[in-house]
């Protein structure tokens, strides 16, 4: 698997140097003296030319990263924490590298993507600066299995609604799920008919709404500490 961008190899670089198998560079001083000299044998200086056909036309700012495969694991492995997120059909990397990023910095324990087969995991690895690496992530195809387990195990399940209860005013439960929808579709039918509450942001000004993953971290910020 190729990422690239600066941020987010520094990232992997400092925090998950296991995982890294080949440094490509094609910009001169762009890796730090002391992990230049730790791995040093792992470096392999590139022209921009094949940096760009590495990133794919990506903007690479000089490195690249071969790093082993990120894999999804499975949802068993996610559902002992007490605050999960499920995405319904929000499919689109660089909103759930964003996502994902905010997940990861205010406290959410683990994310199930549904409604796809697969993700570009090294896309999503790269908008989220890294935190994927660290953001244990399933994939399901069926959101109503899920959340099934979710309520099997005592989760209470709450969905983001422009119709929902205003957040700033919510406690809630200690073992939480927060499923957001895609921009276009929202929720689905069949999801909100299993979810316990649904809840929305006051907004100060008449707006439509706030793109997913900037709602997201308002949510998941608010979720993180109005604990009951």
């Amino acid at each position: 698997m190729i990422i690239y961008g600066k941020q987010v190899c520094l990232y992997t670089l400092r925090r998950h140097p296991e995982k890294v198998q080949t440094i490509f560079i094609a910009k001169k001083g762009i890796l730090p003296r002391d992990l230049f000299e730790a791995f040093g044998s792992r470096i392999k200086f590139i022209e921009n030319r094949w940096a760009q056909q590495l990133s794919r036309g990506g903007n690479h700012q000089g490195i690249l990263l071969e790093i082993e495969a990120i894999e999804p694991v499975p949802f068993e492995e996610i559902k002992s924490g007490d605050f999960l997120l499920v995405f319904d059909g929000v499919t689109d990397a660089g909103n759930i590298g964003a996502i994902v990023r905010s997940a990861y910095a205010l406290g959410v324990d683990g994310i199930v993507a549904t409604g796809v087969g697969q993700l570009n995991l090294a896309a999503v690895a790269r908008t989220s600066s890294g935190a994927l690496l660290d953001m244990p992530m399933a994939i399901h195809r069926n959101i109503l299995d899920i959340l099934h387990e979710c309520h099997q195990a005592g989760f209470t399940l709450y969905g983001a609604s422009m119709e929902g209860e205003a957040i700033e005013e919510k406690r809630f439960a200690r073992r939480r799920v927060l499923v957001l929808g895609s921009e276009e579709k929202g929720l689905s039918k069949k999801t909100r008919q299993r979810l316990d509450e649904t809840v929305s942001i006051r907004m100060k000004r008449e707006f439509d709404s706030l793109n997913v993953s900037a709602a997201a971290a308002i949510m998941i910020h608010r979720m993180g500490y109005a604990i009951e």
